[in-house]
């Protein structure tokens, strides 16, 4: 089996030499709420405060399994991952979140405009860092490889504009869950694996096949993650289970319960979950089937996505890290 740790070291590397760009005269703390940001200074800093670094590993395994060079691909994998932490900085302000992996956001730091700039400048670093592709592919790849980045980032809008325009409607169906996690989760995830593929140089059936695994892989990752939001062992995912029935999360399993329209949408209709009553209210949900409803959409989506990757054809070693690293996503703890 591959060794991912090198891949991390090369991507920690690849995401500080990009961030270095922020810094000139009188531009120190600019760079200082990136780094906080990104987990490697400040209070609470280290591999927690990171993350997983899923996203540029996808790439970067991706790469290797349509049969290129890993190193060829490092400046699409740092560009997704100061992408993917722009939308964290923007998502906490928009959701008046206080906390990002147990820290206290940028915005509640620095405050709102200093984190909406910080934001904004990672952006613009994830555009400058993808370029690099011209130099370690070609410029025709570096091209295409710009083109569906810029669709990504306007799907990602689209589906923060969805998750932002749902809060506030009470009547909504199962069916309008898939497209806001079409690009809320599964937009990036694809343009992860269908970058790492295009680094490759991958022809266009390859392309196609490594772009509808990433995602397959997003959208069987969030239906996991809202069953393990209220069913999940809080201990081992690291979050209260309550929180996304006390939140009022428009996850799968509730809209589920809301189109059946029995006990739980009548208790869900009438305002806001304690703490104290949510146990009861998703042993509710489970009764009417919401549960069962999610796992088998956890499994079939699953399913499809593992079907996209043997599609795409992956090559020995490649292929087996990325087949172990989609089965540890989608078998998490429950």
């Amino acid at each position: 089996m591959m060794d991912t740790s090198l891949l991390l070291l090369a991507i920690e590397d690849e995401l500080k030499k990009s961030v270095q760009k922020t810094g000139g005269p009188g531009l120190d703390e600019l760079r200082r709420m990136i780094a906080y940001h990104m987990g490697w200074e400040g209070e609470g800093a280290g591999a927690a405060a990171q993350g997983k670094r899923i996203r540029p590993l996808l790439v970067l395994l991706s790469a290797t399994a349509a049969g290129g060079n890993w190193q060829t691909a490092l400046p699409a994998a740092a560009s997704v991952e100061l992408l993917h932490n722009f939308s964290l900085i923007h998502d906490d302000i928009e959701d008046n979140s206080p906390l990002r992996r147990g820290r206290p956001t940028v915005w509640r730091k620095w405050g709102i405009a200093q984190a909406i700039n910080t934001g904004d400048a990672l952006y613009a670093l994830s555009h400058l860092t993808l370029s690099g592709l011209a130099e370690t592919a070609s410029s025709g790849i570096a091209l295409q490889a710009a083109r569906l980045f810029h669709q990504t980032c306007l799907h990602l809008t689209q589906g923060q504009y969805l998750d932002l325009v749902y809060q506030s409607r009470s009547h909504l169906r199962v069916e309008d869950y898939w497209p806001m996690i079409g690009g809320k989760t599964a937009a990036l995830l694809k343009a992860c694996t269908g970058l790492g593929a295009l680094a490759a140089g991958a022809d266009e059936a390859e392309l196609q096949a490594f772009g509808e695994f990433g995602r397959l892989l997003g959208l069987a990752f969030q239906v996991q993650d809202d069953l393990l939001g209220i069913w999940g062992d809080a201990f081992l995912i690291g979050k209260s289970t309550e929180s996304d029935l006390v939140e009022g999360k428009k996850s799968l399993p509730v809209l589920y319960g809301l189109e059946k329209g029995a006990a739980f949408a009548e208790r869900w209709q009438r305002g806001p979950v304690s703490p104290e009553e949510a146990p009861a209210l998703a042993a509710l949900l489970e009764d009417e089937g919401a549960r069962l409803y999610t796992e088998q959409a956890a499994a079939r989506l699953t399913r499809q996505a593992m079907q996209a990757l043997e599609d795409a054809n992956p090559q020995k070693e490649g292929g087996d890290a990325l087949r172990g690293l989609a089965q540890t996503l989608l078998n998490r703890e429950k």
